[in-house]
């Protein structure tokens, strides 16, 4: 039982890696500037989703250790493992170089990895992946408002 809680807790460190990590690059001026849809939300609103969503999938990739154990569960944990780096470039790319061009390849690329990982969790636990739903509803929106700020704001 301990043993499943220490690895619980780890899931969850893990989890939140990408946002402790991204936190060194915050909105700035430069992200003041740009003009941006209607639709975008107002900036207090990130933090409480992306603490929930980053909580879901620590839960969600302790489930799927939980049923299959490591070595049952390496492709589908590796995979999460490695959209979570990916997670944390997006961070860098937008508001560190200032690069929505890059953040928007990152944030398909990301969005393509969460497609993959609910596939691979649902071989495991189905709650696993019912969890990651609500992390590939707000990336997909993240995707289009990436989008949507690449092209208000490209040179002519």
């Amino acid at each position: 039982m301990a043993h499943q809680i220490i690895l619980f807790v780890l899931f969850l460190v893990c989890s939140f890696l990408p946002g402790i990590v991204g936190g060194r690059f915050m909105p700035d001026a430069w992200y003041a500037s740009l003009q941006k849809p209607s639709f975008n939300p107002p900036g207090w609103v990130f933090a409480p989703v992306w603490t929930l969503l980053y909580l879901l999938m620590g839960i969600s990739a302790w489930l799927v250790w939980k049923r299959g154990g490591w070595a049952g569960t390496g492709l589908a944990l590796g995979v999460f493992a490695v959209h979570l780096v990916v997670n944390g470039m997006w961070t860098w790319f937008f508001f560190g170089l200032h690069r929505p061009d890059l953040a928007m390849a990152n944030v398909v690329v990301m969005w393509g990895m969460i497609v993959a990982i609910i596939i691979l969790f649902a071989r495991h636990s189905v709650p696993a992946a019912i969890l990651m739903i609500p992390y590939l509803a707000w990336v997909s929106f993240a995707c289009v408002l990436n989008l949507y700020v690449w092209i208000l704001n490209r040179p002519v």
